[in-house]
């Protein structure tokens, strides 16, 4: 009989909830954690003891042996240094299992190997990961065994943040308390904090395991650095919200199950445009929670696939050609008395403190949208970003004919007098219901759009930490609700009414040039923006000194999410990054090139001389073979030339300096030299004997999954 899955019963069952908590816990120790969850503050180190004990019995019931302190290092991905429980055998020679508040609270890994940008010198080893309790530990099942794994922050030994996850709580803090000031001028007097909530929706690949490791860039660079196309791509639309296959059906049935023992509210799951592609998404959670659960479903994805003999691709461009991978990350606002700061309502224009609160974000996004942009900045969304796939890399907010008219009249008139309304949409069938209609259609060409209570900022990368866009939302938010406050609470009660209402206009009229509801894959697009004034930010590399710009420096420093120290650090290390990731690239398709794919073309060229040879020596013409081995040898004198161009380029690129001259060689010289190589090898691949070719098609992975 087939088993059938309980998802009630498994949810959650390997994590440390606050239910389990509460069962385990005496019920003084747990009023303190709850408190120090809810309200911040530092927990005791005697209740730290107790929790510690009991998070260590219910693990060891659970088959756990180790310990993790598990943190976000700015690698852009998780890392974990693994202790065991054994603590020293007692007078019998029995072992005894401990684990202590101590342990719990703090650890010290090695910080010299991890990114710094300078922070720390290589033989200042000393690093500290610190609990952070809002997030639950868990239980991550691998070949290691059961391991606790304890959220964690990840410092220097002088105080810098050496992760992500410390200026994100840093930026929850400000937001809320910048989101509560303009609440309670409304006359909100019963919340105490305000919490950012998001919910990403994660893209990715799916491929053959047998496939994926004859690629050496897939292996190397997690993308097809050579590939012609398929004779079939996304034309059809037909993947799409298509049937899933049963071999990916079986994927996604033990990923599901393996998120929801972990906690995460995998709930949506649907084939993608491109195909072999797919998506996840969960529901809302606070926000580093959301950070953290996302950085478990990637793990997640790509150990289930090892299971299932296939290779999960999160970078954002696998193949050329077709859509590739973002993260659509829907970010809103709410207080701790369940009101959506980002909800309109029935009536838009009446709502006063929805109006405010919509003018201080565009004022946000208008300020800095340069930061906005360079928070989605990675390598490989280079290759999607303003593709006609994704996202232009101009920022922008769709409002929806709904608020944008609202927007107009306040402009034009000061007074919103009329609000635009949804309607029914009728089926024309006598038994299908007539639907409600929504008062705004979806703009998938958006940056930034607002998606009826909640704003979905879909430029992020698909293999990127949500950590940095949600870390700088909450900044640039908490920035204009502070400077709204500042004004709105000077005006005083009595003005009150007239202060909110020219505050309001002056915000829409100032930064209406950030709101668009076109098609941002425009040509016209690109030029209007520039009239507007809007930047236009193409690359990672031309974002990244953004971060540290006299403007950013003061809006991080004024609410203690960065120091200028900080912001150099991350600066430093983004041009390392770009330019350590697009050497590997080089480097890989130059392996690739000379050991594999030339060698399969002079093979093939010989054979094809050989047949020309033969043919002649018939007494016949080989005009066909003939034209083939020309048109060979064409290309590959044209890759050979190539080859050598890109390792003169990249022995160039990498005896250069660390930094962003360095980068920006990268980006101008040494992958213009990759694109000239793969030019003539991709065409080759057109001619040459599959047989012979040496490396699985596109068709080959994406067809035959």
């Amino acid at each position: 009989m087939k088993e059938i899955l309980n998802v009630e019963a498994i949810f959650g069952e390997n994590v440390f909830t606050p239910g389990k908590m509460k069962e385990r816990l005496p019920k003084s120790v747990y009023k303190a954690v709850k408190r120090v969850m809810d309200y911040g503050g530092e927990l005791s180190l005697a209740d730290a003891d107790v929790v510690a004990k009991a998070m260590k019995d219910w693990a060891v019931e659970k088959g756990a042996t180790h310990y993790t302190h598990w943190f976000q290092p700015l690698t852009g991905i998780t890392a974990e240094k693994h202790d065991s429980f054994v603590a020293h055998p007692d007078g019998d020679g029995k072992m005894i299992m401990e684990f202590s508040g101590k342990e719990l609270i703090k650890g010290e890994p090695d910080a010299s190997s991890f990114p710094s940008g300078g922070l720390r010198a290589t033989f200042e080893a000393r690093g500290y990961t610190a609990w952070d309790i809002t997030s639950p530990a868990f239980l991550k099942e691998s070949g290691t065994g059961v391991t606790l794994c304890i959220p964690t922050a990840f410092c220097s030994y002088t105080g810098e943040a050496l992760d992500k996850k410390t200026p994100l709580l840093r930026s929850m803090e400000a937001v809320s308390e910048q989101a509560i000031r303009i609440v309670r001028l409304f006359g909100n007097t019963r919340a105490t904090k305000a919490v950012a909530s998001v919910g990403p929706e994660q893209e990715y690949f799916l491929v053959d395991k047998e496939k994926y490791l004859q690629r050496k860039d897939l292996i190397f660079a997690g993308r097809t650095l050579f590939g012609a196309p398929a004779p079939k791509g996304q034309e059809m639309e037909d993947h799409y919200f298509g049937v899933i296959r049963e071999r990916i059906g079986s994927y996604m049935k033990d990923l599901n199950e393996e998120l929801w023992k972990l906690g995460v509210t995998a709930k949506t799951q649907h084939n993608e445009v491109a195909p072999a592609q797919h998506e996840l998404a969960p529901i809302y959670e606070t926000a580093n929670i959301a950070v953290d659960h996302n950085q478990i479903v990637m793990e997640a994805m790509k150990r289930v696939a090892i299971r299932h003999d296939l290779r999960c691709l999160l970078h954002e461009k696998p193949f050329a050609g077709v859509n590739g991978s973002g993260k659509h990350n829907n970010w809103s606002l709410g207080t701790d008395d369940g009101i959506n700061l980002l909800d309109p309502g029935e009536t838009p224009n009446e709502n006063i403190q929805f109006l405010l609160v919509l003018a201080c974000i565009l004022k946000a996004v208008d300020t800095h949208a340069d930061l906005l942009r360079q928070s989605a900045s990675d390598v490989g969304n280079d290759h999607r970003l303003g593709a006609n796939e994704a996202p232009p890399a101009i920022i922008s907010v769709f409002l929806g004919e709904q608020l944008e008219d609202v927007v107009k009249q306040l402009v034009e008139t000061g007074i919103a007098a009329t609000c635009k309304e949804g309607g029914i949409l009728e089926t024309g069938v006598s038994t299908l219901p007539d639907l409600e209609k929504d008062a705004t259609d979806r703009n998938r060409t958006s940056p930034f759009a607002f998606t009826g209570n909640k704003f979905e900022f879909r430029m992020v990368g698909s293999a990127d930490s949500i950590a940095s866009p949600n870390t700088i939302l909450n900044a640039i938010v908490a920035e204009a609700f502070c400077e709204a406050a500042d004004v709105l609470e000077q005006a005083g009660e009595e003005n009150f009414e007239r202060a909110v209402h020219d505050l309001i206009k002056e915000y829409l009229t100032k930064h209406q040039r950030i709101i668009f509801n076109g098609n941002g894959y425009s040509d016209e697009w690109v030029a209007e923006a520039k009239r507007r004034g809007l930047p236009n930010i193409k690359s990672m590399v031309e974002a990244v000194e953004t971060l540290t710009t006299d403007k950013a420096v003061k809006l991080f420093e004024k609410f203690g999410i960065f120091t200028r120290a900080e912001l150099e650090s991350r600066e430093e290390i983004l041009y390392e990054t770009y330019a350590k990731t697009i050497n590997i690239e080089a480097l890989t398709m130059i392996d690739m090139a000379s050991k594999q794919i030339l060698p399969a073309v002079i093979r093939y060229t010989r054979t094809l001389a050989d047949t020309v040879i033969a043919v002649r020596e018939a007494g016949a013409e080989p005009q066909v073979q003939s034209d083939l081995l020309k048109e060979t040898g064409r290309l590959l004198a044209e890759a050979k030339k190539a080859l050598e161009a890109l390792k003169a380029a990249d022995e160039e690129a990498a005896a250069m300096p660390e930094g962003k001259e360095q980068a920006f060689f990268y980006k101008d010289v040494v992958k213009e030299a990759m694109e000239a190589l793969r030019t003539p090898i991709d065409a080759l691949e057109m001619i040459v004997d599959k047989e012979v070719w040496p490396l699985p098609s596109y068709a080959d992975m994406m067809f035959e999954v």
